[in-house]
């Protein structure tokens, strides 16, 4: 059962508990999710990789539906303790890892499906959301600056047929991370719920040896 200071709401599905350390779940990030099981199928054998999880409610969501085992990072220990109350709650089997994002996805793990739920936000903008955490929603200056640590783990980490999801704050977004993804990725589709929220889709690219870091 979650402490007397969180609170619970319906997110795909299941009870999610979260408390005034983390992001409160939003109801639009179910997409992700909904989009993560409808690839499940068609990708290879194998766990959910979660990136920047907060309270864990995106990857148990995606979890509950495809039955598949489901790993979540988050330096945040709050995030991580509150993720794997949800998971117990849910009956759901995962683990969850609290660290930097490179040291808690060793090389040698590989997954089918990885989703990625960033901080995105410019840093001039998080003063209009007084009620979220700083360091839930402060992507930098250009809100890209933690996605940009999330794409070598997603690049190293995927499998070679798998597919990852990642949070962006809007087209506007999509458009500038197309030109600046590692070697090895690739944007294939992006699914918006509205101009300032939005999904991509990226898959390993075939060529990679052909472009630059």
């Amino acid at each position: 059962m979650p402490a007397p200071a969180c609170s619970t709401l319906r997110f795909g599905g299941l009870d999610i508990a979260y408390d005034h350390r983390v992001l409160e779940p939003r109801p639009w990030t179910l997409l992700q999710s909904e989009w993560a099981s409808e690839l499940s199928p068609g990708a290879p054998e194998g766990p959910i990789l979660e990136l920047c999880c907060g309270a864990g409610h995106i990857g148990l969501a995606t979890a509950g539906v495809t039955g598949r085992p489901l790993v979540q990072v988050d330096a945040s220990r709050a995030a991580v303790e509150l993720a794997a109350l949800n998971a117990a709650r849910a009956g759901l089997a995962t683990e969850v890892r609290c660290g930097d994002l490179a040291d808690s996805v060793p090389e040698r793990d590989h997954f089918p499906l990885v989703l990625a739920d960033p901080p995105y936000l410019p840093s001039v903008l998080v003063a209009e959301h007084p009620d979220d955490p700083v360091d839930a929603i402060d992507g930098g200056p250009d809100g890209l600056a933690i996605i940009r640590r999330c794409l070598p783990v997603i690049r190293r980490s995927l499998h070679p047929e798998g597919a990852a999801l990642l949070q962006v704050h809007g087209e506007a977004q999509v458009a500038a991370l197309r030109d600046q993804l590692p070697a090895g990725l690739e944007l294939v589709g992006s699914r918006a719920h509205d101009a300032h929220r939005a999904v991509v889709l990226l898959t390993r690219r075939a060529d990679a040896s052909q472009r630059n870091e």
